[in-house]
């Protein structure tokens, strides 16, 4: 679930400065009202931005982007195994399958290498 954004949030804090009830602008703005009194909270308090979401970074960050595309692009019919194992050897960071996996799709990169064949003209 994404955080909602910081113009929201501001909007949600003017609503019940300007004196409406809290369970009226939850209402107003389909957010729960424990979400209103935690903004009103948070905005006293000068933290109203969303934080970061929880969780250590991607091995595969997206510094690495264009390596990974160029490696991809290279060895299209490649494994993940043999994926992993030239990421080893090139960057010499070990990742799991499911790293490499997750990693590659980011990228938007496919299974599907090419178009069917024809369909048969046998009848």
């Amino acid at each position: 679930m994404r955080a909602y954004s910081l113009d929201l949030r501001e909007r949600i804090v003017q609503a019940v400065a300007a004196g409406t009830p809290q369970a009226a602008v939850a209402e107003q703005f389909d957010v729960g009202r424990a979400t209103v009194e935690r903004y009103v909270r948070r905005h006293r308090a000068g933290t109203l931005p969303p934080r970061r979401s929880p969780g250590r970074p991607a091995r595969i960050g997206p510094e690495a982007e264009a390596t990974l595309r160029a490696q991809v692009a290279a060895t299209p019919d490649a494994t993940l195994a043999e994926h992993c194992a030239r990421w080893a050897a090139a960057q010499g960071a070990h990742v799991s399958l499911a790293t490499m996996h997750r990693a590659i799709v980011r990228l938007g990169w496919t299974r599907k290498k090419r178009s069917s064949t024809p369909a048969s003209r046998i009848r």
